[in-house]
């Protein structure tokens, strides 16, 4: 028998939460949502539970996102209440993290995106190492970047959530910390033991193998950053970019021009409206967002060309930003 998805045990003072998919970087799907909110409420109003921390098997990736493919099979043949589902518990488990009554710890070693990113930044710790990876790219799968990251990017410091958001740039270890996305870094080396050291002495074990932060590696582009990513359309973010005329500003245009189009063009919408919102509020525009973009021709084709063919060469259509009909970002959000 193959061993379950989540494994969730007792430990001292802690529930442990294990994302138990390695072959499959520990990437979500039904299954674990449910087992994994079902172990959180059993341990909620446990007095025995202190702190509930969660990691991912393998030592490659904490979270590499959702079961993407899973979601377009069941679009692509029209089962749309099994689309509705997985989003709805995914989404109604971010909000429970968020709203824990207990310390919620993650340990982040290695790769941590898309839905992991709503398993981690929502909870009170978020410990991140050198070999950690952050990263947002759902626009490159036509997508938008979900799990109330619509409600948390526009809350980084300056216009850096939006970047993120838009060119699905990568975060390395403490880089993370820098942009408000973890809240501690500490050495590879301690992660391994760091949950039994939690379980024995409660979170204040972190504070004991964390280190200061290094230098933030973007701080030589913030201000860049600032002045492309505040514009008040995408349209203005690429006349920014182009003015900036410096290496940093054409890499970061062509970050922006790999994605879907038209998932540009809504993440931005999306993620500018998140900024009024509150999780909840965001959680819910962004379920139904789901409705409209899940059955969306370019959600298909970006993960055929991503996560299915792989042939990572998605035929985008319209090919080109300024191609989009504005309309028809418009009817994504009504």
């Amino acid at each position: 028998m193959s061993e379950p998805s989540i494994i969730a045990t007792r430990r001292g003072r802690i529930g442990h939460l294990l994302l138990n998919r390695p072959k499959a970087l520990n990437a979500l799907d039904a299954e674990m949502l449910h087992a994994m909110t079902a172990a959180l409420s059993e341990w909620r109003d446990d007095p025995t539970v202190h702190a509930v921390v969660v990691e991912g098997a393998g030592g490659r990736a904490f979270c590499a996102g959702g079961d993407i493919r899973a979601i377009r099979a069941f679009a692509m043949a029209g089962e749309h209440a099994k689309v509705a589902e997985f989003f709805g518990t995914e989404y109604a488990l971010n909000a429970m993290i968020d709203e824990y009554p207990k310390p919620y710890i993650s340990l982040i070693d290695g790769v941590c995106m898309g839905g992991g990113i709503g398993l981690s930044v929502h909870g009170d710790i978020c410990v991140t190492s050198e070999a950690s990876l952050f990263a947002m790219p759902e626009t490159a799968i036509a997508l938008f970047p979900d799990v109330g990251a619509t409600f948390m990017l526009p809350r980084l410091p300056g216009a850096l959530g939006m970047y993120l958001g838009l060119t699905g740039a990568r975060l390395h270890g403490a880089d993370a910390v820098h942009a408000g996305l973890a809240t501690h870094f500490v050495p590879k080396s301690a992660i391994a033991g760091l949950a039994d050291a939690i379980a024995a002495d409660g979170p204040a074990a972190i504070a004991a193998v964390a280190e200061t932060l290094p230098p933030f590696s973007l701080a030589p582009h913030r201000a860049a950053i600032d002045r492309c990513f505040s514009q008040n359309s995408v349209a203005a973010i690429i006349a920014a970019l182009e003015a900036e005329g410096s290496d940093w500003a054409a890499e970061t245009l062509t970050a922006l021009r790999h994605g879907s189009p038209s998932a540009v063009l809504w993440s931005f919408e999306a993620i500018r409206r998140g900024a009024a919102l509150s999780l909840r509020g965001a959680l819910a525009a962004e379920l139904a967002l789901t409705r409209t973009v899940s059955v969306h021709p370019e959600f298909h084709e970006g993960v055929r060309a991503m996560l299915v063919d792989k042939d990572r060469t998605p035929r985008w259509a319209p090919a080109r930003i300024e191609d989009v009909d504005p309309a028809a970002i418009a009817a994504v959000f009504a």
